[in-house]
Formats: structure tokens, C-alpha cells, sequence
């Protein structure tokens, strides 16, 4: 996987938060590592753009802080 570098920049951040006293933040990067997995696992099987059948677009959108 040539993706797997986005996964230990997220691993390292989600270190931070917790040594931060940042739980909520640890939270999301797991959050966000989770939808790393499914994408990079998507583009490998050829299907990106959809996680279990469905369209990412639908459920993910680029947005400041609070968003979502």
C-alpha cells in the first residue's frame, strides 16, 4: 500500500491529542483513520469513491472546523 503513510501521520496525531489532553480530537483521528482504511481499501480493489456500495461523496464533505 503506498497509502499507508496517511495512517501513521494520523497514528502520531492521535499520540499528540491523547498526551494533550485531547480526547474528543483522539476521537475523530480515529474517526478519520477509519475512513482512510475504507478509501485506500476502495482505491485498491478499483471501487473508490464508495465504501459498503455507497457513495462517499453523500457522507463526506470538505468543511472548517465544526463541519459534519
Amino acid at each position: 500500500m503506498r497509502s499507508d503513510w496517511i495512517l501513521d501521520v494520523l497514528a502520531d496525531l492521535r499520540t499528540f491529542a491523547l498526551s494533550s489532553n485531547l480526547p474528543a480530537l483522539a476521537e475523530q483521528l480515529d474517526d478519520a483513520a477509519l475512513v482512510a482504511m475504507a478509501e485506500i481499501a476502495a482505491l485498491e480493489q478499483g471501487t473508490q469513491g464508495t465504501v459498503n456500495g455507497q457513495d462517499t461523496a453523500d457522507r463526506f464533505h470538505n468543511g472548517g472546523a465544526g463541519a459534519g
